[in-house]
């Protein structure tokens, strides 16, 4: 008889009295239109109060160093089991994480290498690139170096009187360029690309018995040593921590810096004594930069007595990574590269080779970003989890993830203030047989664009070599819809983000990045539509804008315009209240009495974009209707202006932040993984605004996975045949009828099955 997880009477944000039982040791899938309140059960109430009631069980000198977590608002939830959540957040992004350190195979790796390399460097710590006894000398570990691009700073065909210094604090005329133009040592109005080799040395980096030069400032005329120009600007630029400087100063030094391969590691990031150690004949950098498939065959033929169990080690996680179709990634390669469905995958691994049992582990869309090949490979990792004795729940859109689910949770109606119930409770085959949205569109089955549109014209990429191109060229059509797709790490983003956007920088690139949330930000404030708010009530009511600003004069000053009180209470749960002086509204009662066609601001902050657009027509502000506009454009006239940006779902964000780029004619737009955290019916929204793009006089390049995308595009381009060294390849361009007869692609695959055909067969 199996045990269930409890709930009753849950209502954190939308969600309305929701009472639900979850099976224990079973795989739970929780769906639902975008903004529905999947994440508010699964995240915001059932990981919220497991992490809580867990960390209750520490001391409290160790409890005031971990997070603290408010309790939910639930009447009960109960037969909870420790929670471990998988989300989407980005891996840690700086340059010193990779795949290797991430996933502590590295560190394994660098075990190997002390006990088994020859000539040994000595300790494990010792093929460390994050320690100083380790690290390349040069450039401290990172495998590149920042230095001037004397290029962009002198100008040949000019002297140095006559403005031959393009770095603006040194140029003619500043008290530092002085130093170059009075300087008696150079002929100052010869072309400084006909100097001498001697003349050009001095210039940089001076002489030993430079003379004095005079230059005159603030404090007068007087003379100073001459320094180097090269030497002036790595003590002013370089050889500093450059965030002490002001944020206008590091754009402007940015901009003459140029970042390339270390040259005395040559990008391997660590020290000769390092790099000196082998194991047959390669080097643990060597290592680092094959692809894990590879690097599992060459760690296998190790069998040292001593070295042998190290290496099995390696080989175990490496093969974990592998079996999630990961392969083609190296150990070397950086975190802030990986898209958001390799992170998380990455992240999934980390579990697997724990022996931990009666977990429930939480995964938010974990089929984000993955061709329909591997979401299969994904689902074995699910059932895995699982068939070791946990509790999986899965916020998830995909009808494959759904198929193997156990239990199936369905949350709508709708979004918004329409969703917070459970419309459906069961397995995947009654959810298909449901009268809800999502069961209804398991039923749905679609065909191909029959008449794709024409194009008008097209953009090329030529020769493209970056990352794992292999010196592709291909014509983007203009005017029409074109999907890109390829399995993961067949170089769909590097085509399109990288080499597409580089040759066409005019392009509108709407990509997977955060919108930049915090507790004051809202959609006023994220579409600009404050400001012009703030002016309104400004001109209506006789008084100034900063008044109607709940960051500014007009914030309660109980609350200082957040509207809650939040209470932290040390060692206890901290607590959060709605500010009793301003009952929730952020503002002063001085400024809620200040109205206009009968609202306050607050009014106007607690209207859904539909009613507030009502609103700006009365008072005829067509550049605010035409913003809000694009919230209908998107699917979301049901959110508030006034609602926090921190409570809306993935896909929420992902569509606001297309909103404030629909505003463009004549445009290509690139969209990188459109359909992130969109349900099936938000899917067909969102084919319908490409499509009013389209028509516009827009093209529109989608990279995306969703074959019913795939289906609705007038062009596709499919890259292949698979990942990491095996893609970088176009492998079809054509229109998705074309497709279906494509032989040699996973995608075309794949849209035969979709389609009810033989996977296999292609004409």
């Amino acid at each position: 008889m199996h045990q269930y997880i409890t709930i009753t009477g849950a209502r954190e944000n939308n969600l309305k009295e929701v009472s639900l039982r979850i099976p224990k040791d079973r795989l739970t899938v929780f769906t639902g239109v975008s903004g529905s309140g999947k994440s508010s059960v699964v995240f915001d109430t059932i990981a919220v109060e497991s992490q809580r009631q867990l960390n209750e069980t520490f001391t409290w000198f160790v409890r005031n160093r971990l997070p603290k977590y408010e309790r939910p608002r639930a009447d009960t939830i109960e037969e909870l089991s420790p929670a471990i959540v998988v989300d989407q957040r980005p891996i840690g992004g700086h340059s010193r994480s990779t795949v290797g350190t991430m996933t502590d195979i590295y560190s394994v790796m660098r075990v190997l290498f002390s006990r088994h390399g020859t000539p040994s460097a000595g300790p494990a710590t010792a093929y460390s690139f994050n320690d100083p006894s380790g690290m390349c000398p040069e450039c401290h570990g990172l495998g590149k170096t920042v230095r001037p691009d004397y290029d962009r700073i002198l100008d040949p065909a000019k002297s140095l009187a006559g403005g031959a210094i393009l770095f603006p604090p040194f140029a003619a005329g500043t008290w530092q360029g002085q130093t170059y133009t009075n300087t008696p040592d150079l002929d100052t109005h010869k072309p400084v690309g006909q100097f001498t080799a001697a003349e050009r040395r001095f210039l940089m980096r001076g002489a030993r018995n430079s003379g004095k030069v005079n230059v005159d400032n603030t404090g007068g005329a007087r003379d100073i040593d001459y320094e180097g120009l090269a030497d002036r600007f790595e003590r002013l630029y370089l050889n500093r921590d450059l965030s002490t400087l002001a944020q206008k100063t590091r754009d402007l030094v940015q901009r003459f810096l140029v970042e390339g391969r270390c040259e005395v590691c040559d990008g391997a990031r660590l020290n000769a004594a390092a790099l000196a150690t082998r194991i047959d004949g390669r080097n643990i950098a060597d290592c680092s930069r094959m692809e894990v498939t590879d690097l599992i065959a060459a760690l296998e033929r190790i069998d040292d007595p001593v070295a042998g169990p190290i290496a099995s080690a390696a080989v175990a996680a490496l093969e974990r990574i592998e079996a999630i179709g990961l392969g083609y990634l190296s150990l070397g390669r950086e975190t802030s590269t990986l898209s958001g469905g390799e992170g998380q995958r990455l992240k999934t691994v980390r579990h697997l080779g724990s022996s931990l049992t009666g977990m429930t582990y939480i995964f938010d869309e974990p089929s984000v970003g993955l061709h329909p090949r591997d979401v299969g490979r994904l689902n074995d990792l699910l059932l895995r989890l699982r068939d070791k004795g946990n509790t999986v729940l899965v916020v998830e859109h995909d009808p494959d993830v759904i198929a193997v689910a156990d239990h199936v949770v369905d949350m709508g109606p709708s979004a918004g203030t329409g969703g917070g119930l459970v419309v459906f409770e069961g397995t995947p085959d009654e959810l298909r047989r449901a009268d809800t949205l999502t069961g209804r569109h398991l039923r749905r089955s679609t065909g191909v664009k029959e008449s794709p549109r024409e194009a008008i014209g097209g953009r090329w990429v030529k020769g493209a070599d970056l990352h794992n191109l292999k010196d592709v060229s291909v014509r983007v059509p203009t005017g029409v819809l074109t999907a890109v797709t390829g399995v993961a790490g067949s170089g769909k983003s590097t085509l399109v983000s990288g080499a597409f956007v580089a040759e066409h920088p005019d392009s509108v690139v709407v990509d997977q990045s955060g919108i930049g949330i915090s507790g004051r930000s809202t959609p006023a404030t994220y579409l600009g539509i404050m400001d012009s708010l703030r002016k309104l009530f400004a001109r209506e009511t006789g008084e100034e804008a900063g008044l109607f600003s709940f960051n500014s004069r007009g914030a309660c000053e109980s609350c200082q315009g957040r509207g809650i009180i939040y209470s932290d209470l040390a060692f206890m749960d901290p607590v959060t209240t709605t500010c009793e002086a301003c009952e929730g509204r952020r503002f002063k009662e001085e400024v809620l009495r200040l109205t206009v066609g009968g609202s306050s601001i607050a009014d106007v902050l607690d209207m859904t974009a539909e009613r507030a657009l009502d609103f700006f027509a009365a008072v005829d502000d067509t550049g605010v209707r035409r913003r809000l506009r694009a919230l209908h454009d998107v699917g979301l006239t049901y959110l508030t202006l006034g609602q926090p940006l921190s409570t809306l779902s993935g896909g929420e964000r992902q569509r606001i932040k297309l909103a404030t780029q629909l505003h463009r004619t004549g445009t290509t737009y690139v969209l990188d993984e459109p359909t992130t955290g969109l349900h099936m019916a938000d899917v067909d929204g969102l084919l319908a605004l490409l499509d009013r793009l389209v028509d516009a006089g827009n093209t529109v390049i989608v990279v995306e996975h969703n074959l019913e995308v795939v289906k609705h595009a007038d062009w596709v381009i499919d890259l292949g045949p698979d990942g990491g060294k095996h893609g970088g390849r176009v492998v079809f361009e054509g229109t998705a009828g074309q497709l279906i007869d494509a032989d040699g692609s996973f995608t075309a695959d794949h849209l035969r099955r979709d389609l009810g055909l033989d996977p296999s067969h292609a004409a």
